[in-house]
């Protein structure tokens, strides 16, 4: 089975993409997590997405701030499919992140997703959903984990329901 590798541009992201591998580990896909700089270390960054590529890496999943160029530079480098993830960090707030992640030019995509931990999710989920493509059982455990997160609004709905009749 593929990995996922989560690459982030420094470790103060990693509050914000423990959401992506909360959700990897739940849907039992592994993956490996590095941080690497697409400005500060772009030869070791290189040098892993060729290694990582290599070994079996199905999808890439880039967390940046500001800049946020790290999803651009993997991208580049390698055909795997690769998803940005903009933190919400600086001055901004994570727009600018937002911009530099979807602005990219024709024939080097990026799958950009929210800025912050919806974000790092929904990476998580994306990077699922293209790996169930060749893995039926992956395919049914994201049927499955969405029947479950469905249950918890039904039932939250019913709750509602219940303490506005109470």
């Amino acid at each position: 089975m593929s990995f996922v590798a989560i690459l982030m541009g420094s470790n103060s992201d990693w509050p914000v993409m423990q959401s992506t591998t909360e959700v990897l580990s739940g849907l039992h896909i592994e993956y490996e997590v590095r941080i690497t700089s697409a400005h500060r270390t772009p030869a070791a960054t290189m040098e892993y997405v060729d290694d990582a590529t290599q070994r079996g890496c199905g999808v890439f999943i880039c967390a940046a701030g500001m800049a946020a160029h790290l999803a651009g530079a993997v991208a580049a480098h390698t055909l795997c499919p690769v998803i940005g993830v903009p933190i919400d960090s600086g001055p901004l707030n994570g727009f600018d992140a937002l911009l530099s992640t979807v602005q990219m030019p024709g024939g080097i995509p990026v799958a950009c997703v929210a800025v912050g931990k919806a974000g790092a999710k929904n990476a998580a989920y994306l990077a699922g959903q293209i790996l169930a493509l060749a893995d039926p059982k992956l395919s049914q455990r994201l049927a499955q984990d969405r029947e479950v997160n469905g249950n918890k609004v039904r039932a939250q709905n019913e709750q509602l329901q219940a303490d506005l009749k109470g």
